[in-house]
């Protein structure tokens, strides 16, 4: 396995996504999405996985213009404000998922 886990450093969802990780021993690469973001190959990976919505926090304060962009809008706006994502996000190859979902991680292994 090779676990990446993007997350925001006040984000519990995010420290439970490691703590869950650590207690497996399973090996993972922890990083600070409002600090590296995401390269636009990682993004198009998760949203193969996932989709959009789920990806874009609406509690966000830039929400309000996100919605009313268009599809290649959005990707650039996501690269641009990494503050819009929901965390963690967590990849695993070519599979992904968004939030705290030890049920999916299960079936990783």
């Amino acid at each position: 396995m090779n676990i990446q886990i993007f997350g925001k450093v006040k984000c519990f969802d995010t420290k439970k996504a490691e703590r869950y990780f650590k207690e497996r021993g399973v090996k993972f690469q922890s990083i600070d999405i409002l600090q590296k973001g995401l390269s636009k190959g990682e993004l198009n990976s998760v949203i193969m996985a996932v989709g959009v919505d789920l990806l874009v926090s609406q509690k966000c304060e830039e929400y309000h213009l996100f919605k009313y962009l268009t599809d290649e809008g959005k990707l650039e706006k996501l690269l641009e404000c990494p503050k819009l994502f929901n965390t963690p996000i967590v990849r695993n190859g070519k599979s992904a998922t968004v939030g705290y979902c030890p049920d999916v991680w299960k079936k990783w292994d």
